[in-house]
């Protein structure tokens, strides 16, 4: 799919600008390429710091393990990295909302990856944004509309922004393909808290 790019007034001290790529049905996606200049030192810093750990899930008949590994803080907590509290509080002020959920996901390796899905939560918001932050290794993020048809894919290198908008949780998905051969990468994901969602609720 071609999804032209648009470029908006979002940018950082010497970074290059989001671009905005309108897709169907309300949905968009902001893209801003090397967006984190420090993204190698804070990669260095949560691979060494964070207790990530893996979750199981149902799939269809059986429980398996989750391909990839993950944390998550809830504002206010300590634990939070004053540089991930940097980022969410540039991107709360960009997209008018307070960023008070921050996950990394650990893809060790390209037997890692994410299938097809929208933020649990979100799914039954009308709209929501969520961003992430691409550390490490470059993978792939894809979108296609929700129940199938021609994806479209961002390849964030690391120190990248991608940012999901509009009713992009709804009527989009999005997934991290497995791929041959990888490097380490993290993501570090910033929501906003959805109305009836609980502040300790699993958003995905």
């Amino acid at each position: 799919m071609d999804v032209g790019g648009q470029a908006s007034l979002f940018a950082t001290g010497g970074v290059a600008p989001a671009y905005r790529h309108e897709l169907s049905g309300g949905a968009w996606v902001d893209v801003a390429v090397g967006w984190a200049p420090d993204a190698d030192e804070l990669f260095a810093l949560l691979r060494a710091t964070v207790p990530f750990r893996g979750h199981r899930r149902r799939m269809y008949d059986r429980v398996v393990d989750e391909p990839r590994l993950t944390h998550r803080w809830v504002l206010p907590d300590d634990a939070v990295p004053h540089r991930l509290r940097d980022m969410g509080r540039t991107l709360g002020e960009r997209y008018g909302h307070d960023f008070t959920q921050i996950g990394v996901n650990l893809y060790r390796d390209g037997a890692d990856g994410v299938a097809w899905h929208g933020d649990r939560v979100a799914r039954e918001r009308p709209e929501a944004v969520v961003a992430l932050v691409a550390l490490g290794a470059t993978r792939p993020l894809r979108l296609r509309p929700t129940g199938g048809g021609a994806s479209v894919s961002f390849p964030l290198a690391s120190g990248d922004l991608l940012v999901m908008g509009g009713t992009c949780q709804r009527t989009w998905q999005h997934s991290v393909p497995k791929v041959a051969r990888s490097g380490p990468r993290i993501s570090v994901q910033f929501r906003h808290l959805y109305p009836g969602m609980p502040p300790g609720g699993r958003p995905t």
